[in-house]
């Protein structure tokens, strides 16, 4: 689905994907359409042939009665499209979780770095705050996150602790207007950043939390820097800062850039950690940088076609729906939605099951 509207149509598509020996999984998504990326076992054509005849030898069925049954028709796999594949698969839903990861709306780093890279040098872009574009991309993408009803279904947001993220992350998924008086306190104050906005409740809206470990990438630029958390809590009051273990900003070094492959890998533990939290729908508000390596990890040994839609760069203030599959044993939340049926004795067995009873009696 490209970034002009979304496609009317309902597909499913699974394509193999394992990074190494790491085993977790992820499933791109959208309102229509999803694609899986899963390890999957090829078939030899050889099997998939054997596979084929014993599929052919069994096509008229017959059922088992008291009396002579009428034969079914043949079934038709291949002409219905329901043949079977060895890219689908099937995941407990309780080990999954919905991410919907956002990169930050235009900052004036973006701007000046446009016109000349050598800007990102610039002690001017420190902790790099909104342009007035974007924050017109923030209001665009909550009245999206509105009329979609994402709003309601979100249960944690995640961001990046620079000032650019979190103004992106309370403007999008934050309380309405704040109003003096109401015992909360707000997601940010009025003017926070020199932004001329006003302040943003934290009321009726999912907490924040942020996190260093999605931070874009470290070193150099000073726009990737931030200040001190001790700067940050007057002007995002309702943002949780507790999993900041320094005031200061000690992981940006002025010398040296953080290279891509240790920002994949930083990506990747970051996912990992989300299977620590209980919430399943997490948004996520982060940077170009972090977001295309972690998922061009994700996305290696994917057909090309899914490997470009999966790790292509984000656009400001774009959001991506995903699914994270816990492949791992990483979680330990239990079905919550599950129902423990029971198999009822007597002339209520289910007949597999009575088939079973049989053939081990014979043994």
């Amino acid at each position: 689905m490209d970034n002009n509207g979304q496609q009317n149509v309902d597909e499913q598509i699974s394509i193999g994907g394992r990074v190494g020996s790491h085993v977790m999984t992820m499933i791109y998504g959208t309102t229509s359409r999803r694609i899986v990326l899963c390890s999957t076992t090829t078939t030899s054509p050889a099997a998939a042939a054997a596979a084929a005849g014993s599929s052919s030898s069994s096509s008229s069925i017959r059922v088992r009665a008291g009396r002579r049954a009428k034969p079914l028709p043949p079934l038709r796999c291949a002409s219905s499209g329901m043949e079977p594949s060895a890219g689908t698969a099937l995941y407990p839903l309780h080990r999954c979780k919905t991410l919907y990861l956002v990169r930050h709306a235009q900052g004036i780093h973006n701007v000046a770095g446009e016109k000349d890279f050598n800007a990102y040098m610039s002690q001017d872009l420190f902790d790099a705050q909104l342009t007035p574009l974007g924050w017109s991309q923030v209001d665009g993408l909550r009245e999206h996150v509105k009329k979609t009803g994402l709003a309601n279904k979100i249960e944690l947001v995640i961001t990046s602790p620079l000032l650019r993220t979190m103004q992106t992350a309370v403007g999008v998924f934050g309380g309405e207007n704040y109003t003096d008086g109401v015992s909360a306190p707000p997601l940010m104050v009025e003017n926070a950043g020199h932004s001329g906005r006003p302040a943003v409740s934290s009321l009726n809206c999912p907490p924040f939390l942020a996190v260093e470990t999605c931070r874009e990438h470290l070193g150099v630029h000073p726009c990737d820097k931030r200040r001190s958390i001790t700067e940050y809590r007057p002007l995002f009051p309702a943002i949780d800062f507790s999993l900041i273990e320094n005031d200061e900003d000690v992981l940006w070094e002025p010398d040296v850039r953080e290279a891509n492959e240790s920002v994949a890998l930083r990506g990747m533990k970051f996912l990992d950690w989300l299977w620590t939290r209980e919430e399943k729908e997490i948004a996520i508000v982060s940077h170009s940088g972090f977001l295309y390596h972690t998922l061009s990890m994700y996305s290696k040994e994917c057909h090309p076609t899914i490997r470009d839609e999966v790790g292509k760069h984000f656009a400001n203030c774009e959001l991506r729906s995903m699914v994270l599959v816990d492949r791992s044993m990483l979680g330990s939340d239990s079905p919550s939605l599950n129902y423990p049926g029971k198999i009822p004795a007597g002339l209520d067995l289910p007949s597999d099951i009575a088939d079973q009873k049989q053939e081990a009696q014979k043994k």
